[in-house]
């Protein structure tokens, strides 16, 4: 539990998680930034912009469906 506790007081910006995650997306991350983000990221902040990732790519595929399906 103290682990999760000593995580949770990184340092590293929401902005890098949601970098971290936006290229995850891809999958395209190098050894090097994995490794910088597995030590820096706050966990917290990596759920909630996986989360929103989710939820931003759910929107453009819907918006995409709906485009293609009203032509």
């Amino acid at each position: 539990m103290s682990d999760l506790k000593e995580a949770s007081h990184r340092k590293a910006s929401f902005g890098a998680a949601m970098k971290a995650v936006f290229w995850s997306f891809f999958g395209v991350r190098k050894r090097k930034d994995y490794e910088s983000d597995a030590a820096g990221l706050n966990p917290i902040h990596v759920v909630i912009a996986a989360i929103l990732g989710v939820l931003i790519f759910i929107g453009i595929l819907i918006t995409i469906v709906k485009l293609v399906v009203a032509k």
